[in-house]
């Protein structure tokens, strides 16, 4: 007999029937496109991925579609996300996902996390999202809501089982993305909006009377403050991979420096350039003395 939802989960579910987000990704069970919308959401915007979530999909609506494009195709498809490798690592996975599984994600952890560029959360995500398992994802908005309900900073392991054992086995996809649209929206990492959080009277932060630290501090899964992207190494990777789409680029140091934006510095132009190269995203063409996407 299914185990009946507690007055907490029930309040949460309540709460995400009225509140939660209207997201394309949440229409479907199509484990590829779920496993696209996550790789895609690492580190992006929701208002940013939707677009280029759509349009990828009909470019590559299954992996084998994706396995049998060139790379650069798929990086080129992935313009605008940032964090181009990801692009590179779900072009590997589709490979893996066509050869080794017949063109179908598979349905085990340990499976899944096989695949390259698949971690923990990704693995969670494609099975309860898609698959509809009974286990947790644990994100950055999810850490945030299971440290504070719980009132102090938790491990890994600590925040892991947290979700795991809050999951309902009736209502997993529900429950999670309930978690996750009320870190996103409500218990926010700068002003938390806890007069509309349907999870007051369970907060552990609340009832210590929000005394700092913060609980999100030196949390697992919560990421330390980013450098600033502005002149950043990133910013001169993405200005390079930009130009990649568009054509081969010359890879004489002086233009090279031109094209990344460093234009009197151009041993920091060659140095980011091969950490491009290193990562499988750009060659060299010796002959033409050219970079182009790999």
């Amino acid at each position: 007999m299914p185990r009946r939802l507690t007055a907490t989960q029930r309040r949460l579910l309540t709460w995400a029937d009225q509140a939660g987000r209207d997201l394309p990704w949440r229409t479907t069970r199509d484990p590829w496109a779920i496993l696209v919308s996550e790789v895609m959401l690492q580190q992006t915007q929701v208002s940013r991925v939707i677009p280029v979530w759509t349009a990828f999909l009909r470019r590559f609506p299954t992996p084998a579609a994706c396995a049998t494009a060139q790379q650069s195709e798929v990086v080129t498809a992935w313009r605008g996300m940032g964090y181009n490798r990801r692009a590179v690592n779900l072009h590997r996975c589709a490979i893996a996902i066509t050869e080794q599984h017949g063109g179908q994600l598979p349905t085990s952890l340990r499976e899944l996390q096989a695949l390259p560029g698949i971690g923990p959360y990704t693995a969670r995500a494609v099975l309860v999202f898609a698959f509809e398992q009974p286990v947790g994802v644990v994100d950055v908005n999810a850490a945030r809501v299971h440290a504070r309900l719980k009132g102090h900073a938790l491990t890994n392991a600590e925040v892991q089982r947290r979700a795991d054992d809050a999951t309902p086995p009736t209502e997993p996809w529900r429950w999670n993305q309930a978690v996750l649209d009320l870190g996103a929206t409500v218990c926010t990492k700068r002003a938390p909006k806890c007069g509309e959080c349907p999870l007051t009277a369970e907060c552990g932060w609340r009832a210590i009377g929000y005394v700092a630290p913060d609980p999100v501090e030196n949390s697992a899964g919560i990421p330390k403050r980013q450098s600033t992207f502005e002149g950043s190494d990133r910013q001169g990777r993405g200005r390079l991979v930009d130009a990649l789409r568009r054509g081969p680029v010359s890879s004489r140091p002086v233009e090279l420096a031109v094209t990344m934006g460093w234009s009197d510095d151009a041993d920091r132009a060659i140095r980011v350039a091969m950490t491009v190269v290193a990562d499988g995203l750009a060659q060299w063409e010796q002959r033409t003395e050219t970079l182009c996407l790999a």
